[in-house]
């Protein structure tokens, strides 16, 4: 079957089922099964997911904040009802003191005079006194119930005498009693009302601690929550990324499993379709570079070989201008097959470039094996390599194959550019965020508008070396493709010589 056919079937497969091979069936009870033992949380989306973490963490944190409010509402309301007792019991006070006089100055009044105004008078100032005390009592403490009774007593053993007109003495010894009763019932409010206040300033401080512990265990909850569901969410996203740079690099041979909510497993479960299809995609590819490489090489070594038998004689004498004809085919021949090569081999370096095994470099010893390897060339053209290193360069996390060949294919290129007996310098040096390797040769240099052009595939400048170079214009491409894999840059400075070629890569460290 040829392959045109191959992948016409291919196509034909594709439509048929293009997510993948054909799914076998299986039977309902299994969905089932499976759907019983996936856990609850998996079945929640991204949004929801949040949405419900953002509605528990207000959750919490209100509450605290309502169970605080309603403390201190309450703690309020009752500093206001003390506050309100104090000034009660102060008003009474006041009122028992002054009717206190009132009540004193009628007595001694009537005891002198004998006026029943007067005696009606003290008898209203004991009613009115009688009502303060009645306030006064609503403390409760027993010492304070016990001053109002004996205050109620010296009231009325003073009424006693003033009806009787028998016992001045006793009259005047009783409302001596008064004032000092009035002094013991205000010392007594001022040590229940202080006792009062500091059992609220205690009970304040009791609820304070109380408060700030709910408060902390509040927040305390809310941020083990948002962690949890950041750890939960996050992670997939994690697995999400390093897929997505798995298949950036080429690495179809790993599965993706993306876990957690329920969008982001479909996300997961749509990137491992995309793996297989880049697989079989990558496949194909190297499938018809082969194919193509042979019907190529094929006939272009047939052809090749024809040539070399005309040129051997082999089926008669050539004259002079079917031998110059034989050279120009033999010449355009060769070029053709280098353009072949080449092409088939920047094609394979592109693709390979994606796929990076990264670990640590140290870029002096790489540089000098890649000077070692070029020996042949350089002292067939007599030619002098210095390697200059700028300080202490730290390991750089690079694919060691891949740099070696872009390094590689810059000095060839600076080899091939120099004049016989030139000199080849190769810097490497330390940036701020890069590490930089430079090359810089003796030949003819780079005119300014094809800076940017002599990186583009099979692009020859317009300035060549003397000697003649069999060049397929592919190398600072190639060089190219390995730099950006590594996320650096190659760049061409002006230079008033020579051509001055900067790599920069990035140094992690």
């Amino acid at each position: 079957m040829s392959l045109h056919s191959d992948i016409g079937v291919a196509k034909k497969r594709q439509l048929a089922f293009p997510y993948g091979p054909r799914p076998r069936p299986t039977l309902n009870c299994d969905a089932g099964l499976r759907a019983i033992r996936r856990p609850s949380m998996s079945r929640l989306s991204f949004s929801s997911t949040l949405l419900a973490s953002f509605l528990l963490i207000a959750a919490i944190l209100g509450t605290a904040a309502l169970g605080g409010l309603l403390t201190l509402e309450d703690l309020a309301a009752r500093s206001r009802e003390g506050a309100k007792h104090a000034l009660g019991f102060s008003s009474a006070l006041q009122e028992l003191g002054e009717r206190t006089v009132d009540l004193e100055r009628s007595a001694r009044q009537f005891l002198v005079l004998g006026d029943p105004v007067l005696l009606e008078r003290f008898e209203q100032a004991r009613d009115d006194s009688m009502t303060a005390l009645v306030w006064i009592a609503g403390l409760g403490s027993t010492k304070s119930q016990r001053l109002v009774n004996q205050w109620s007593d010296a009231a009325e053993r003073v009424a006693a005498a003033l009806n009787t007109r028998a016992g001045a003495d006793v009259a005047l010894q009783a409302l001596g009693e008064l004032p000092v009763l009035n002094e013991q019932l205000a010392a007594e409010l001022r040590l229940q009302l202080e006792a009062e206040s500091k059992r609220l300033l205690d009970e304040l401080d009791g609820n304070r601690e109380q408060l700030a512990w709910h408060l902390l265990v509040a927040v305390t909850a809310a941020f083990l929550l948002a962690a949890l569901t950041g750890w939960w969410v996050l992670r997939p996203l994690t697995r999400v990324e390093g897929a997505i740079e798995a298949l950036g690099e080429s690495r179809f041979d790993e599965p993706v499993i993306i876990g957690g909510p329920a969008d982001l497993r479909r996300v997961g479960r749509r990137l491992d379709w995309l793996r297989v299809r880049l697989a079989d995609l990558e496949a194909n590819r190297t499938r018809v570079l082969r194919h193509v490489s042979h019907e190529l090489k094929t006939p272009l070594a047939s052809l090749r070989e024809g040539i070399a038998l005309l040129k051997d004689g082999v089926v008669g004498e050539l004259t002079a201008g079917q031998h110059e004809v034989v050279g120009i085919l033999e010449h355009n021949t060769r070029a053709l097959q280098l353009r072949i090569e080449g092409l088939l081999g920047y094609n394979a370096a592109v693709f390979d470039a994606r796929s990076l095994k990264r670990r640590k470099v140290a870029l002096r010893p790489l540089v000098e094996a890649v000077v070692a390897e070029q020996q042949l060339q350089i002292q067939s053209r007599n030619l002098h390599v210095d390697i200059d290193v700028n300080g202490n360069i730290p390991p750089l996390s690079a694919d060691p194959d891949k740099l070696r060949i872009a390094l590689a294919n810059l000095v060839a290129n600076a080899i091939s550019f120099s004049p016989h007996g030139g000199k080849v310098r190769l810097k490497i040096a330390r940036q701020l965020r890069d590490v930089t390797i430079d090359c810089i040769d003796e030949g003819p240099g780079v005119p300014e508008n094809e800076s940017e052009r002599i990186f583009e595939p099979f692009y020859q400048g317009s300035r060549q070396p003397a000697a003649p170079r069999h060049g397929s214009g592919l190398g600072l491409s190639i060089v190219r493709e390995f730099i950006d894999a590594h996320g650096g840059k190659i760049e061409l400075l002006p230079t008033s010589t020579g051509a001055h070629f900067r790599i920069a890569l990035p140094n992690e460290s």
